[in-house]
């Protein structure tokens, strides 16, 4: 039997929503100097949403397209200084991921953009820890699509989703996969689940 942990990114694993901001006001000021800088709140508000709601979240202004666009520069820009910088970890995170993997295959399912889960994995080696990875700026498909989707290629015949926020939850019931609650994260679950208070 193949038991697996899929986790959430943003508010599971770590909080990159500083390093982000930084990240997305270089490339915004550069595009656009009359714009206001993106805090670590702006990021934090939008973590978990596709990369089309947080290109109209975060630049109202701009027509779809330059959405897009700009969104698009501000997320290549992101992968590197990640990988680079990396971002916060929560407490305890990498002997956690030692422990679970003695009985648990690990994945990743992220609604982030392509090589943003790629980026966490090679700043903190990390990579040796997880069997598969799936995102949305991969296949433009919904977290449950994607949850579903691993679940399926790597035959799980028993998974469980970590995450922190509704949306995560959502997923899961649609993926048909129970689900657990990162309550030290970003959000809270209109639900009554299993709930975590720490990785460890």
């Amino acid at each position: 039997m193949i038991k697996a942990c899929i986790f959430d990114m943003d508010g599971t694993l770590w909080d990159s929503a500083e390093e982000v901001a930084k990240s997305w006001t270089e490339i915004v000021k550069k595009e656009y100097p009359d714009f206001p800088e993106i805090t670590t709140e702006d990021i934090q508000s939008v973590m978990g949403k596709t990369m089309d709601v947080i290109a109209r979240l975060l630049f109202p202004s701009l027509d779809e397209t330059a959405q897009m666009e700009l969104l698009d520069k501000c997320c290549k820009w992101e992968n590197d200084y990640l990988r680079e910088h990396g971002g916060v970890l929560y407490p305890e995170l990498e002997e956690t991921l030692k422990i679970l993997q003695k009985d648990y295959n690990l994945y990743i399912v992220s609604n982030c953009q392509s090589g943003y889960i790629e980026a966490f994995l090679e700043h903190y080696d990390f990579g040796k820890y997880f069997s598969d990875i799936e995102c949305y700026g991969n296949n433009k498909l919904s977290k449950g699509k994607n949850i579903r989707l691993v679940t399926d290629r790597n035959n799980l015949d028993k998974a469980v989703y970590v995450g922190d926020i509704q949306g995560d939850y959502d997923a899961t019931t649609k993926a048909g996969l129970p689900f657990i609650h990162a309550k030290y994260g970003f959000g809270t679950i209109n639900a009554n689940v299993p709930v975590i208070n720490s990785l460890s």
